[in-house]
């Protein structure tokens, strides 16, 4: 795997600490770039953990950018600011609806969870009656998407996903890229059984009687010929996937040793 590494001087750590950013240049992560960090004695670090154990008290990386190698201190100001809204809802007396377990801010840069008490017997459960009903869905908002095409890290566009004869599409201007996405939009939101419009008035009118739950096809029946399609399909992904990260590990093992022998040298 080709790489281009920069490293430069950091002026946000002590004197003789480098930055060392290394892009890459083929393989699958191409245009991806790694950040790594070098003390005075040639010690690497890969992560801003890693650093902050290290230096300890002797620098503040609470405001440290990992990626850029500057402080900023945007972060810092934007915390105090949110620390400082939140106290004044608190003194005016709004109740906290948020469920998600509190955040202790400390001066550490790691966040420390704090265990919520949900069973004191004062507790009371109130229900959001709002968020309890349901809401309206608009009707073939899957057209929206229509004529937008994935691509990879070259811009190339990607070959679209061949549909099994047997779903047929219903609805106004029907494609196979319009049910491509409603059918991924419908494993996405619903636990339920995908299984099509089973109504057959959807097929006459389904701007009246169409089940927003389901894609936009007609009732269809999985075999077990498609089980077993679908299954090596899978396999042929995950060979491919395997041979990828075994390719990607072994680089990573030969620019490993590379550093130590030039380190040694």
């Amino acid at each position: 795997m080709i790489m281009e590494r920069k490293k430069t001087d950091c002026p946000a750590l002590p004197p003789g600490w480098k930055k060392e950013e290394v892009i890459r240049k083929s393989g699958l992560s191409a245009g991806k770039s790694d950040v790594y960090y070098y003390s005075p004695t040639g010690k690497k670090f890969r992560s801003k953990p890693q650093l902050s154990r290290y230096l300890g008290n002797s620098v503040d990386l609470g405001c440290f950018d990992f990626r850029t190698g500057k402080m900023m201190p945007s972060k810092m100001q934007k915390n105090k600011q949110r620390l400082r809204s939140d106290y004044l809802s608190l003194s005016k007396g709004k109740p906290d609806l948020n469920t998600a377990l509190p955040i202790r801010q400390t001066a550490s840069i790691f966040k420390q969870p704090v265990t919520k008490v949900v069973n004191h017997p004062n507790n009371k459960v109130k229900t959001d009656l709002q968020r309890a009903t349901e809401q309206p869905r608009q009707l073939f908002w899957e057209k929206r998407l229509k004529g937008l095409r994935s691509s990879d890290v070259s811009e190339e566009a990607l070959r679209t996903m061949d549909l099994p004869k047997g779903l047929q599409s219903i609805g106004p201007d029907s494609s196979d890229e319009t049910l491509l996405s409603a059918i991924a939009s419908a494993l996405h939101m619903s636990s339920a059984p995908i299984t099509g419009q089973t109504s057959s008035a959807a097929e006459k009118n389904p701007a009246i009687w169409l089940n927003t739950s389901q894609p936009l096809c007609k009732a269809f029946t999985v075999t077990d010929d498609d089980i077993r399609e679908q299954e090596l399909k899978v396999h042929q992904a995950r060979r491919s996937l395997e041979e990828a990260l075994m390719a990607d590990s072994l680089a990573q093992a030969a620019e490993s040793r590379r550093d130590t022998q030039g380190r040694a040298a």
